[in-house]
């Protein structure tokens, strides 16, 4: 692959990142995974390795994109700082195990469990009965240690930051308005990045067959590239994510949870859609 198409490439995929992230909370790692994978292996990277790198260094840019985002919606109100505090401390936790187990099972296993959740949390939220806009969050201090854990496992399994779990259920159950939820969510991203870069850190170390300027499962190359674009991004999508409708923003969320499911689990690839 040409050195300057490689380059492009990362470059459009951390705009596109850093605007989902700022617009929907999430961590885009959907978006991140599968593209440089797809750039390791057509370098000639083992399969293997090239899954684990995409899931460490997904996390590395998910991390400064999360915070970029999260100063944004912490300006405008939209973050909950108790229930991040909860579910950040569990998510950095469970990120750590989730990555550690990432890193020594098949992807593809936890690739297609995760599409199928993914896929019924969509149907959920599409389904689902919706809080009054003056309704308050719940309270409950297990409850948000509990959501965190799971988004954090999530997020170490499978380089993600974990947002495309966190806000439907801090929506559905715990009563968030969305653009508190995704406000929330991308402050809780932080956490669980963070323990997932830890994570594929320590466990790539001394691992043979890493692509040039890697520290364990983390490429530097790719970190810095896709970084640079995806952290001004962010600021973007959340503008953008304060001007949209509540119900509008819903829909583009659940949108985006169908693709990630269908893609996960393979559908596209099966019908033969290049997408």
């Amino acid at each position: 692959m040409d050195f300057i198409i490689y380059i492009v490439v990362l470059l459009l995929t951390g705009a596109l990142v850093g605007f989902a992230s700022g617009l929907l909370g999430v961590g885009g790692g959907f978006i991140l995974v599968p593209i440089q994978f797809f750039l390791l292996t057509s370098l000639g990277f083992d399969p293997t390795t090239s899954i684990r790198v995409a899931f460490g260094t997904s996390l590395a840019v998910i991390l400064p994109t999360a915070i970029s985002g999260t100063f944004g919606h912490k300006r405008r109100g939209v973050v909950v700082t108790g229930p991040t505090i909860l579910m950040g401390i569990s998510g950095l936790i469970a990120a750590l195990i989730g990555g550690t187990i990432a890193s020594n099972t098949p992807g593809v296993y936890l690739k297609i469990l995760f599409g199928f959740l993914v896929f019924i949390a969509s149907i959920w939220m599409l389904t689902a009965r919706y809080p009054e806009s003056d309704t308050e969050p719940k309270s409950g201090i297990l409850n948000y240690i509990s959501i965190g854990f799971i988004a954090g496992m999530l997020s170490g399994l499978l380089g993600v930051g974990g947002g495309v779990i966190l806000v439907p259920i801090l929506v559905i159950l715990m009563g968030f308005k969305m653009i508190k939820a995704v406000g929330t969510s991308t402050a809780v991203i932080i956490f669980t990045s963070l323990g997932g870069i830890i994570a594929y850190t320590l466990n790539g170390v001394n691992t043979n067959g890493l692509p040039p300027y890697s520290i364990g499962y983390v490429n530097l190359v790719q970190l810095l590239v896709l970084a640079v674009i995806s952290v001004p991004m962010a600021q973007i999508g959340v503008k953008a994510s304060h001007k949209l409708p509540e119900k509008q923003l819903r829909y583009i969320f659940i949108f985006v949870m169908f693709y990630i499911a269908l893609k996960m689990i393979g559908v596209f690839t099966w019908i033969g859609l290049p997408l």
